[in-house]
């Protein structure tokens, strides 16, 4: 048969099949006496074998290892490839969708922030941290949406930072869409989303996450708080010391509360009742805590202690009276 009934019979076009005798993949078994080429009953045999073979969506190198090294490519073999890659493309198809959707949940106004949107929503899908960051630092004033998304997801801690430059300065207000990821099952993202509010210095919405049920998001919502001046932080920060989380920065945040002239008694009550514990652990802890109070309130709980039955303790009490004594006045002759 020559090249053209060869076409209409199998759906391969004539300069298909002429690509394919260039590259060596289906050569003409003869030709005719006037020169034509002249395809055979095993022509036809591989040229099925070849569409076959590239319906899976093998690519012509790959048709030709199969065809002419069969050790090469098992049929498992090849099975399992055009799996993989159906499933890949499965999912680009997925994150396509995803990124049209974004970008119809933002509502652009104009068909010229269709693309820049497209282009910032793929950067920040990259695999790579650096892409990734410089899609966020080069936002120029994008929508808060898929920022926000991006930093519930991001692990880099440079990306992250990034991100959050990029909310702070975006169209739109991100504590909300933050502040309702904090109710999210995964630990993961309530954890970045309360990093994201700290760093925004978000405290309305870490006030209200003083009480959550994850420690992680109490206590980063309680030095927060409590480093603007907040007491709403002080029954958080002293169970930070009680318990041994972060009790360092914990005392710090109750030294600077303890300096409100109004209000500063308000911590050497709390540090007392959390005093009454049985655990001695928590005592010693609550004790070096002292040392971050203004030395008056610090005498004032540790003289109770130097005599406590844990000698830990005690000893801890009686190093903090010695370092805020107050110095001697000298008696006039």
């Amino acid at each position: 048969m020559r090249i053209g009934e060869v076409a209409r019979l199998s759906g391969v076009s004539a300069r298909m099949l002429r690509h394919y005798n260039d590259i060596g993949l289906l050569t003409p078994s003869g030709r005719t006496s006037s020169g034509y080429r002249h395809y055979d009953d095993a022509d036809l045999r591989r040229l099925l074998e070849i569409e076959s073979l590239r319906s899976l969506g093998l690519s012509l190198a790959e048709v030709r290892s199969a065809i002419d090294d069969p050790g090469a490519l098992s049929p498992q073999q090849i099975v399992d490839e055009v799996i993989a890659r159906t499933r890949e493309r499965i999912e680009l198809d997925r994150e396509l969708v995803r990124r049209l959707e974004a970008v119809r949940s933002t509502r652009p106004e104009e068909w010229t922030e269709v693309p820049r949107l497209v282009a910032l929503l793929r950067g920040l899908g990259s695999s790579h941290p650096s892409s990734r960051q410089r899609a966020a630092l080069s936002h120029g004033g994008a929508t808060v949406a898929p920022l926000v998304d991006a930093a519930l997801a991001e692990e880099d801690p440079n990306v992250a930072g990034a991100l959050t430059w990029a909310m702070a300065r975006s169209k739109g207000d991100p504590v909300p869409a933050l502040e309702e990821a904090l109710g999210s099952p995964l630990d993961s993202v309530r954890r970045r989303a309360v990093e994201s509010l700290v760093k925004l210095g978000a405290i309305d919405a870490l006030q209200r996450a003083l009480t959550h049920v994850d420690s992680v998001v109490r206590d980063k919502s309680a030095l927060a708080v409590g480093g603007s001046g907040g007491f709403d932080a002080l029954p958080a920060l002293v169970e930070m010391i009680v318990a041994g989380r972060d009790d360092v920065p914990a005392a710090e945040m109750l030294g600077l509360l303890a300096n409100d002239e109004e209000r500063g008694a308000e911590v050497v009550a709390a540090v007392s009742a959390a005093l009454e514990t049985p655990d001695a652990s928590s005592r010693t802890r609550l004790t070096q805590a002292l040392a971050e109070l203004p030395p008056e309130t610090a005498r004032s709980l540790a003289v109770a202690l130097a005599g406590d039955p844990d000698e830990r303790v005690a000893i801890t009490a009686r190093y903090i009276l010695r370092v805020t004594q107050p110095p001697e006045t000298t008696q006039p002759r």
